[in-house]
Order: C-alpha cells, then structure tokens, then sequence
C-alpha cells in the first residue's frame, strides 16, 4: 500500500479510535483474543431439508453439550438426570412445558438447575472474551448473567450465587431466565459453522433449516449442486425451476414451496388436471418420506402435476442443450431423441419401449416445444418464483455467505469436486468466462455463480451464466454434480436396471481417496500437505458396508452421512458432523430419530493436534494480530502530530 493509501487508511481507523488511549486499550482486548483456545467449528453437509434432524444437532452441538456436562457433573449427577439436563438446554420451553403438565415444576428443581446450567455455561464461554460473552447475552437478563458468570470471590461465592438465584426465582422469571440461559449455551457452544453443500430437495423443510441458519453470526456455505438448482431457480432459470418442482413433487414436498416460501402452485394443479385427466400418472406416484401437514393433495393429482413439469423440464432442458453447444452434452438431450408414434428410444445402439408412452403435449415433429398451457404455467411459475420475498431473502444469504470453496485453518473445504482424468490430471472445463481447471475453474466458477443472480435481469449475461447454473447442477464437467450423467429420464421412462442409467462418479471421486493425490489436491490450494485436510459432501458415506468417511490416511473427510431420510436405507447411519475444537479434530455419528427422539451422536477423536490451537494460530489470529499492528501505527502516528488525537 503507498503512503497515500496508508495515511488514509490510518485516518478512516482514526474515526473508530480517535486516540492513543482507545488505540491501546484495542490493542490490549486483540492480544488477549489472540491467547484465547481456538473456536470450536463445526461442518455439516449435505442436509437436504431434514429441518428437524438438523436443529435437534445444532441444538445439541451434535453432542458436545452433553460431552461438556459429563466432564463437569459424571461423578456428582446421575447420568439420566445429566442427561435431562442436556435435554432442557436443547429444548427448554418444551423441557418445562412438560415439567408443568406433570406439576413438577418447583423452585428447588429452578434452583438445582439454575446451578447447574450457569457451570455449563461457565464451561463454554471459556473460549471467548468477557464481552463476546456478553454479546452474546439478552439485553434482558444480560446484567444478571454477566454477574452470574464472573464471581471472582471465592469466600462469597456460594452465598452471591445463592442471593441471586433465589432472587430470580421470587420474582417470577426462572422459566423465562432459564430458557434465555439456554440459548446462551447453544450460542456459545459452536464458535463456527460452516455448511459444505446441499441444504435443499428431498426433505420436507429447507426454508426452516435457513430460517435458523440466517441467525447464526458466524457462518459459511460451500454451494451444492441443489443449492445452486435453487439459486439459479429464484434468479428466474425456467430449467431449474421446473427442476426444484419436480424434485419437490416426486418426495411429496409441498410444504417447503407453499406453506414454507409461498410458491403458487394451482396453475400447476390446474394445467396438469386437464391435461392428464385420463393417465393415471402411474410412474410418478410420489415417494412419501414426510407427510404434508398444511397443504395435503390427493397423490393422484400430485402425481399428474409431477409427470407435468417433468415433461416440462425435459423440453426446457433440450432446448436449453442446444443452445450451448460447447457444454459438451449433447447425449443428454434425450428427449427429443424419442419416437413418439413408436413409444420407443435408442440409446447406446439399444432399442427401448417407454413404460409411458403418454404425451399429450408433446409434438412429435419438435418435441422440445413447449405447448401453449406449457408456456403460459411457466410464465406464472417465473413469476412466483421471482417473487417469494422469503426465497429471495434466503438466497441472498446463501451468496453472502457462501462460495465455491473456502480455505479455512489449513483446510479446503467443497462440496463436490476438482474435476479429473483418469490419469489423476485436472481436467478443463468450458465456462461463460474461459476455460479453466482445479483451483482456477472454481474461481471462475464462483463468478459466473454470482453473475446469475447480480447482473442485469433478463440480459444476455443473465441468460449465460444463468444456464450455466443448470450446467453446474448436472453437467458431467460440473465440480459440484461429479457424475458421468444425471438419468432421471432413464430412471423414469425405461427403468434403472439399463447401462445409461447408472451415474458413474468422476475420477475425482476414487483418486483423491488416495494419499498422494489428496496431498497435490491441498498443494493446488497452496496449503500444507502434510497438515491441511480436503473436507467434502456430496457422496454417501455407506457405513453400513465398512465404508469410513475418513480417507486418503486422514487428508480427506467425506461428511455426507446421511442425514437425509432419502440416503439412510443406504448408509445405514443419519448423518456425520466434522468438529475441529482446539484440541482434536472429533467425527459426531449421527442416529436416526427413534419416534420423534433423539439420540445423542457418537463422537470420536480421528486426529490429536500436537499442541493446543490458539487463536495466534489461526487464519483469525493472523488478522487480530494485523489490526493490532494498524493501531500500533496509529499510536505512532498520533505522537508524531501526523494525525491529530480526539478526545
């Protein structure tokens, strides 16, 4: 930076420390973070709508709450009344709802757990400064949790703590004080999140996993193929509009897109009742994993609103395949590839009769057209999609705080892969924008993302990079989909038993399982090899059959579990979350809800950190320790006369 820039870059710091005293006492509090533990970070992936799976572990800390409790209480509480205790934190205003109805809610069990929680909380607020802490702490009751925290007194101790608590339960706010002390320890308890792909599809309610992750402070997404379909879906991609409903339709998802982001779907219901009220829709009965609670529909029309938009997408999809030529996906404009007098396909050089031959809106002369019902629902399903205020307000937040990929402490963090050939080389990929492999194709990437959703409505550039997010969503060249093809033409119309309906994986997939091309992944980062670790989603981690998630002699953890309901037959467990505290790198095994009950994961430590991590040691550290050096600056520049003090 010149000296220009600098000194203007010293006054605008000026403004928040106008003098050597504020500059100091900042210094001070940046040196003291910097001693602080490491914050505790926490990677999920892969949540694909399971809101209740995934709240019950972000309330729980996928178990690290429970863990803290039997370090504080194993030998002086029971183990089922430590575990009550973990139970109240998580879900307090249903804890002592219950205690209400059985009329056990007394003051001594108030003041036992009031107690008990505030040493909880003591236990996870060590790794935060006193005012992160209170940042932390509703304005409400802050004064009282603040005193309750810090007593530095040994001899009053007991007695203040004794006063204090008493006093809050005479005045009758207990309940209130320990539902806010509650989320105080959930808040404390994960320092950081980071979500590596795939929050939508398939589960019932990605908008309330996003309603919850919209108040997390500090957070990160690594897209997923599904993210990027919804993405490119509310910025107005027919194609991936008609994707994110058919996907939706197919598990039953009617909540998510009506009662959840307020999506019209009645031209929808409408348009497919007519124009398939003879077919049965046989094939496209949807898979029911979650009851529809606010908007039930007869599976009948459901199904009739599915094969809909499905032969929708196909047409959608064709055209879209043609206008890009240099994608490469010429093989994936099936639809057109139909005879449709015959009711038959050829594919690899076989002939295959359709298991539906019925296609009442389909010219056979120019199949990809849409019929003039089709194009007049797409107009209102742009519309609505367009304009769902929640929707927007989510996706905006998803490209806030999300990217391509994130290094992080030494680690990189995607949700698919690095695109390779056989032979372990990065192979180069065709964007809007050039050409480009490993690390350089999800720097392009990223901005062609972005450029879908920020530049000019309905423009060219829109257009561009706007079908490239339906590339990005199942292009064999895709970093974020990875397989030789997306088959659901083949799945639904022929059946998965052909050779064109299976989903090979990318090179990528079984290369970087090996130690050496996990290491040249991490050295294309530009970071250490021998320490940095590759932390991925997007592929199944079949436990079931021995699979492990931890790969490529621990350079490489593949945290997609399972936590879908869709996935568990296949993986036999719910789900994994990835947490690095400042000890241990640990894996939380998630278990599937037993009737609406939750089990608390299964942690392991999978790597011991020769050391503590301190903040010093982190990507934050580095950047405390740059400010303090700014304000050292600063200081200097005030007792030079360079920049006059304020007082």
């Amino acid at each position: 930076m010149n000296n220009n820039k600098r000194e203007k870059y010293l006054y605008a710091l000026s403004e928040s420390y106008p003098n050597i005293s504020t500059a100091a006492s900042e210094i001070i509090s940046l040196n003291a973070r910097r001693s602080l533990p490491k914050i505790t970070e926490y990677f999920f992936s892969d949540l694909h709508g399971e809101h209740e799976s995934f709240l019950y572990l972000l309330r729980s800390a996928s178990g690290m709450i429970k863990v803290k409790i039997d370090d504080i209480f194993s030998m002086s509480v029971s183990a089922s009344d430590r575990e009550a205790l973990a139970q109240l934190i998580y879900y307090p205003e249903k804890y002592i709802k219950s205690l209400a109805d059985r009329s056990s809610l007394t003051d001594e069990w108030r003041q036992i757990t009031l107690y008990r929680m505030i040493l909880v909380c003591k236990k996870v607020s060590a790794k935060y400064t006193r005012s992160e802490v209170r940042e932390k702490m509703p304005a409400s009751f802050g004064y009282v949790l603040d005193e309750l925290l810090n007593v530095t007194d040994d001899i009053n101790r007991d007695f203040y703590y004794e006063e204090i608590i008493r006093s809050v339960i005479s005045t009758g706010i207990a309940d209130d004080f320990i539902i806010e002390l509650a989320a105080v320890i959930r808040s404390l308890a994960i320092g950081k999140l980071h979500i590596i792909g795939d929050v939508f599809d398939r589960g019932p309610r990605a908008d309330k996993i996003m309603n919850e992750l919209v108040s997390v402070k500090d957070i990160d997404f690594e897209w997923g193929n599904h993210d990027v379909s919804w993405m490119g879906a509310a910025a107005g991609c027919p194609a991936l509009i008609a994707n994110v409903i058919r996907i939706a339709l197919g598990y039953n998802g009617f909540d998510v897109l009506e009662d959840g982001y307020g999506l019209n779907l009645r031209p929808l219901s409408v348009f497919a009742a007519e124009a398939y009220a003879d077919d049965e829709c046989a094939l496209f009965m949807p898979k029911t994993l979650d009851d529809v609670k606010y908007d039930v529909i007869d599976k009948s029309l459901t199904a009739k609103m599915h094969k809909a938009i499905v032969i929708i997408q196909l047409k959608l999809e064709g055209a879209l395949i043609k206008r890009h030529p240099e994608y490469g996906m010429d093989d994936r404009s099936v639809f057109e590839k139909v005879d449709f007098r015959r009711g038959c396909i050829t594919l690899g050089g076989m002939e295959y009769k359709l298991l539906d031959t019925n296609f009442p809106t389909v010219d056979p002369d120019d199949p990809l057209k849409l019929s003039e019902g089709e194009g007049e629902l797409m107009s209102v399903l742009v519309n609505s999609f367009r304009h769902s205020r929640l929707l927007a307000e989510h996706i905006k937040f998803l490209y806030s705080h999300g990217s391509m990929y994130k290094l992080c402490n030494g680690n990189v963090l995607f949700h698919g892969c690095i695109p390779m050939t056989e032979d372990g080389e990065f192979r180069e990929v065709e964007t809007p924008v050039g050409r480009a492999c490993g690390k350089a194709l999800l720097d392009l990437t990223d901005g062609v993302v972005r450029r879908a959703y920020y530049s000019t409505y309905d423009s060219e550039e829109q257009k561009n990079a706007l079908d490239f997010m339906w590339f990005l969503w199942c292009s064999k060249d895709s970093p974020l989909f990875g397989k030789c093809r997306l088959a659901f033409f083949e799945r639904a119309f022929i059946g998965s038993h052909i050779p064109e309906a299976k989903e090979l994986y990318d090179p990528y997939f079984s290369l970087s399982h090996t130690e050496e091309n996990a290491k040249r992944i991490l050295r294309e980062f530009g970071l250490d090899p021998e320490r940095g670790h590759i932390i991925n989603g997007h592929v199944p981690v079949n436990q079931k059959d021995g699979e492990s998630p931890i790969k490529a002699d621990g350079r490489l953890f593949v945290i997609d579990g399972g936590i879908s309901k869709a996935y568990r037959p296949k993986t036999g467990i719910a789900g994994y979350t990835l947490i690095y505290d400042s000890h241990s790198l640990q894996l939380a095994e998630h278990f599937p809800s037993d009737g609406g009950l939750y089990k608390t994961p299964k942690i392991k430590v999978v790597e011991k950190l020769e050391a503590r991590c301190n903040i010093s040691d982190t990507e934050a550290g580095v950047m405390l320790e740059q400010k303090a050096k700014d304000l050292m600056e600063l200081i200097d520049a005030y007792r030079s006369g360079d920049i006059p003090e304020r007082l």
